[in-house]
């Protein structure tokens, strides 16, 4: 794969972990980067959120060494505030400034925040602006081809975005109309690669390495961003790294590094949160992990219920038996 270089920071490749709120924690992230991801973006934050000093907002934005390129990903609509909030978080260790302007949740854009930008590029262009001029390292901007079928103006935003200083963008190939279902339009990254100068990464429905290849060859795009085929599937970037290094591919992981992978990720998240709260949490991520597997939804089941770490332990064990 290649490398892809936004602004002044150098990715050891082109695949990039996208930012999924409840899934691309600081341990995910880690084990993500871990298997290969040239850069691990993260849940997004509210710059709000971080004015008020939110303590669980703080606890987001925890970011460790081992994850070597990490992009941290702010949302709101208020051009100085999110300055202000970027030249203030400015120092700790991200490698990229992303804006959100592709979430899709209805109380984010209610208030005017992620995809609802796409419906005012001039409002847009001067967030952008703003924090270029407010702080040293590289902004980017998640888009999305639109807000619905009607006002697909990616091309539109991009470009505006590319004037007010932008160093990358990433475009979602579907509307927020759409949020995550049909297919992802690849038409749309392409019109958009065409038009802007910068790099552009395109995300959507990448699963594997021929998905890479098909999104390569439509769009031409300098970057892939890997979101929700990741979740539970940390391997995913190992795999497609290897395809295009030796053009063979690697077998699925097998139950015992499945079941190793989810215990890992669960010390690590109590590490970070608590056993109450993670292993709640991973109750999540252990069904992606499992999913596909033999009896998997009787595992899924059972996996809803436990509550500590000795349970999660027991039960991957007496499953393995």
């Amino acid at each position: 794969m290649n490398s892809i270089s936004i602004g002044s920071v150098t990715l050891k490749n082109n695949l990039i972990l996208g930012p999924m709120a409840g899934v691309s924690d600081l341990p995910f992230r880690v084990l993500c980067a871990r298997e290969g991801a040239g850069m691990c973006c993260m849940e997004m934050v509210s710059a709000k959120a971080i004015y008020y000093n939110n303590k669980n907002t703080e606890k987001l934005m925890a970011i460790s060494p081992e994850e070597g390129d990490v992009s941290l990903q702010l949302f709101g609509n208020e051009p100085d505030l999110m300055a202000e909030i970027a030249k203030k978080i400015e120092d700790r260790p991200f490698s990229v400034l992303d804006i959100n302007m592709g979430c899709p949740v209805p109380k984010v854009v209610k208030n005017g925040e992620g995809s609802a930008l796409m419906k005012d590029p001039v409002l847009a262009g001067k967030i952008v602006e703003a924090i270029v001029k407010a702080i040293k390292k590289p902004v980017t901007a998640k888009i999305r081809a639109g807000f619905d079928e009607e006002h697909k103006n990616a091309v539109e935003v991009a470009k505006v975005l590319e004037a007010s200083g932008a160093a990358a963008i990433c475009v979602h190939g579907r509307t927020r109309e759409q949020y995550y279902s049909g297919k992802a339009d690849y038409g749309i990254i392409a019109e958009v690669k065409n038009a802007v100068k910068i790099p552009v990464i395109g995300n959507g429905d990448i699963r594997t390495y021929k998905d890479v290849l098909r999104m390569k060859e439509e769009t031409g795009c300098d970057g892939f961003m890997i979101s929700r085929a990741a979740e539970g599937n940390p391997w995913i970037f190992k795999e497609i790294l290897h395809y295009f290094e030796t053009g063979e591919e690697l077998p699925r992981p097998d139950f015992d590094t499945i079941k190793e992978t989810i215990l890992l990720q669960a010390r690590m998240e109590i590490e970070a949160k608590g056993e109450y709260t993670a292993i709640r949490e991973m109750r999540r991520h252990s069904a992606y992990y499992t999913a596909g597997l033999p009896d998997s939804a009787k595992l899924r089941g059972k996996l809803s219920e436990v509550k500590t770490y000795e349970e999660l332990l027991a039960l991957l064990t007496k499953n393995d038996k």
